[in-house]
């Protein structure tokens, strides 16, 4: 198994080339949320939409606020899939894959069923029948987790991975060139995976700093975070000052 990593690539703006570019090489699942850029990706084939049930429940969460009880009801049935959730996150894929064909396609279907009929009675203009039309547009994205148990039920753990991004690019709205935004991804990219494999970030870097001036390029793998993680009488300071429930909070 490979242990985990986050890579963050920078762009100039969000014209959809730069997604396309970046992952050209790519095959497989992308579960993102509807930003369009991606359309050329699924569009060519190159990767399989997974899409994002959070994105999904805030549409309706927005229109709860309201009294709406037909987005509660909405609501209260994306929260039975997202219940499920919470009895098999960590397990196996094929037992994911299983719980969920068993105990949530019929919820989903239940929910499809009933925004078909509901959708019809609603003013075509209203931020409700606007939700559920974005439900059921992405309906088959939506419901591909169930079929297959490495997917996650939303791209979660990608925005918890961003936060920092976004809390701070005020700061970072002048990087001063391309370069220096390509330099600050990939800076991310070593400290969100030192995070996710175990480690103080801080205390990772400056143990890296200290060693890569004399580190000999060709080993130079050796000091990436999950090689820290793996050996830990090499970075007992830097070991697990992040664990995986706590990951799971943020």
């Amino acid at each position: 198994e490979r242990p985990p990593a986050a890579a963050y690539f920078y762009s100039p703006d969000r014209k959809g080339g730069h997604p396309f570019a970046h992952l050209k090489s790519f095959k497989g699942v992308l579960h993102a949320d509807g930003y369009a850029g991606f359309n050329a990706i699924f569009d060519a084939g190159q990767a399989t939409e997974a899409a994002c049930w959070a994105h999904v429940r805030r549409k309706f969460f927005d229109e709860h606020k309201s009294g709406s009880p037909l987005a509660k009801e909405a609501l209260d049935r994306i929260g039975a899939l997202y219940g499920i959730e919470d009895t098999i996150r960590g397990k196996p894929p094929d037992e994911r894959q299983r719980c969920r064909e068993q105990h949530s396609l019929p919820l989903a279907a239940g929910l499809k069923a009933w925004l078909e009929t509901t959708l019809p009675k609603l003013s075509g203009k209203s931020d409700l029948a606007k939700a559920m039309r974005y439900t059921m547009s992405r309906w088959e994205a939506l419901t591909r987790y169930l079929h297959d148990g490495r997917i996650e039920i939303d791209n979660n753990a990608a925005e918890r991975s961003i936060r920092g991004v976004a809390l701070g690019r005020k700061n970072y709205l002048f990087a001063g060139s391309d370069a220096g935004g390509e330099r600050a991804a990939a800076i991310y990219s070593l400290i969100e995976t030192a995070k996710i494999n175990g480690l103080d970030p801080e205390a990772y870097l400056r143990l890296v700093l200290t060693r890569i001036a004399d580190h000999p390029i060709n080993r130079v793998a050796e000091l990436l975070p999950w090689n820290y993680a793996a050996n830990p009488s090499q970075a007992r300071t830097v070991l697990r000052w992040y664990s995986p429930d706590s990951l799971a909070r943020r």
